[in-house]
């Protein structure tokens, strides 16, 4: 067979049925390794048992994206075409990052990356992802545009697609017995399943911030009781876990200046979730619900305090007051503030806010992100570079866990030297009382396990995904602590109780004296 003849071979017409064959091969074998590798895993099967779970959900796999390519490409011609191109780039991205990163492409993941910047994606570009996504995503997508294909007639088309979805019908019913180990796992089997996982679960994001869209359900009025002057700053933390903190046990000295300020109380607590949205939702709101309820900084606003947000951040629930500031508009008004920007930003000028308010009660948050990844190093000035060498990326940081670590202990240690400096600004105040809360939206993982960053579902998550840094501190004289919430240490073989992120809302209220029915007094942590 000469060249020519090979060439013709290659780029002939073919089938609508071998094309989807095609297809439907490789997307099995270039998308769902993970997936099998799970099963294989994790199947509580006898070999020969594991075995033939394996081939059941390899033919039904087969069968599925076979007739689902079948369909596309014979209903919508060129367009389908164009979707299944589409499809195999964003298969490859995906498979790139589980296999990286150790994730799971579920409704947790998707909605990371609606509420993602670019400023934050672009960290995550390297050319080990490029190479990825041409190789195994954009090549595919090619063949997928440019084979010429032969569509057929509709008689074919009910034939195949009726003949797969027999199949995959007859090895359900031969499967019925598997029905609850697969709800049992149906969270990491469905977000290692390409291009399903993404592809479900965007519907099921987009149909729940449709639904969220609702006005927030408002709580009942509030009242401010006294006129003493109170300022609360609410510092929310991004990806800080508790672990990598001194205060906790840490033997890294990562809070030199915390461990030495007087007056500190360390709470042993859990995030709600292992992503920003959720967290800095919980944090915010009243109780753990998946209603919208009126958010803290919302409510606060509407009783009379004066609510300043400033925000490096991004993610947090809808948020309706008068001053809502970025880092870039509060550099913006600092002209001797240059590029790159540290959260050092959202505490500038604080003082003289808080001073030159005309109201007796203040509430400032400030959305940090200091120790978001993959970019740990990037996050603080190189002053606070202590622990070396580094890792760039948490690609890099894959090669040498040590090195990821100590970029990630870096920003531990530039988020003491914030709230330490917070603190002494607030101690100044002596014509206010004032109180500092440092809480973070969720945990961090850093290659424990093979697992690194967060967003986990919670029952996959580990601990160190939503075990998190809790701290207060109090002016002299300004609320008494309730007596047992506070341990730095267990005493006498007795673990302190285990707070949620919902006793900031009602702390809050408590420091700013503000009588509400929707303040619970066991969830606070002042008498």
């Amino acid at each position: 067979m000469g060249f020519g003849q090979i060439k013709r071979k290659l780029t002939g017409r073919i089938s609508l049925f071998v094309f989807s064959c095609i297809v439907s091969i490789g997307t099995l074998l270039l998308y769902n390794i993970p997936f099998f590798n799970y099963v294989a895993q994790n199947s509580n099967e006898t070999l020969w048992g594991k075995l033939f779970l394996i081939a059941s959900l390899t033919v039904v796999m087969l069968a599925v994206n076979f007739m689902m390519t079948y369909l596309a490409t014979w209903l919508l011609r060129m367009v389908g075409r164009i979707l299944l191109a589409v499809l195999s780039v964003i298969n490859a991205v995906a498979v790139y990052f589980i296999i990286t990163y150790s994730v799971i492409i579920d409704a947790t993941t998707i909605e990371n990356v609606f509420n993602t910047r670019y400023s934050e994606a672009s960290a995550f570009f390297s050319w080990g992802l490029w190479l990825f996504v041409l190789g195994v995503g954009l090549l595919p997508a090619l063949y997928c545009l440019l084979q010429p294909v032969v569509v057929g007639t509709a008689r074919k088309l009910g034939i195949w697609c009726g003949g797969a979805l027999a199949v995959v019908l007859a090895i359900a019913a031969m499967n019925i017995s598997q029905t609850l180990w697969i709800t049992q796992h149906d969270t990491e089997l469905g977000g290692l399943l390409q291009p399903w996982s993404y592809v479900v679960n965007t519907f099921r994001v987009v149909s729940s911030q449709h639904d969220e869209q609702a006005e927030e359900i408002l709580l009942p009025d509030g009242k401010i009781t006294d006129h003493e002057k109170a300022v609360v700053v609410l510092v929310i933390g991004e990806s800080a876990r508790k672990a990598n903190f001194q205060l906790y046990g840490y033997q890294r000295d990562t809070n030199p200046l915390l461990s030495r300020q007087q007056g500190v109380h360390v709470y042993e607590a859990t995030s709600c979730a292992t992503y920003t949205t959720a967290g800095s939702k919980a944090i915010l709101e009243p109780k753990n619900t998946d209603d919208l309820y009126e958010l803290l900084p919302n409510y606060a606003f509407r009783t009379g305090v004066d609510v300043s947000w400033r925000t490096s951040n991004w993610g947090e629930p809808p948020i309706h007051i008068d001053e809502y500031l970025t880092d870039t508009e509060l550099a913006a008004a600092a002209p001797d503030v240059s590029e790159p920007l540290y959260d050092a930003i959202l505490f500038r000028g604080l003082r003289q806010r808080i001073e030159s308010s005309p109201k007796d009660k203040v509430l400032v948050i400030l959305h940090t992100s200091t120790s978001h990844g993959p970019r740990y190093a990037d996050k603080y000035p190189k002053e606070f570079e202590v622990y070396k060498p580094v890792a760039n990326s948490v690609e890099e940081g894959q090669k040498n866990v040590g090195m990821l670590v100590n970029a990630y202990d870096n920003t531990i240690r530039y988020t003491d030297f914030l709230l330490d400096s917070l603190i002494n600004t607030l101690q100044a105040m002596t014509d206010w009382k004032s109180a500092m809360i440092f809480i973070s939206d969720h945990g961090e993982s850093l290659g424990e396990k093979g697992i690194f960053m967060h967003g986990l579902p919670m029952r996959l998550a580990p601990k160190t995904q939503y075990e998190i840094p809790f701290l207060v501190w109090t002016s002299d004289g300004f609320r008494r602590y309730k007596p047992t919430a506070s341990q730095p240490s267990p005493s006498a073989g007795q673990l302190p109780p285990v707070l949620e992120q919902h006793y900031i809302f009602h702390s809050v209220l408590n420091l700013l004296s503000i009588q509400s029915p929707a303040y619970d007094e066991s969830l606070s942590l002042f008498e």
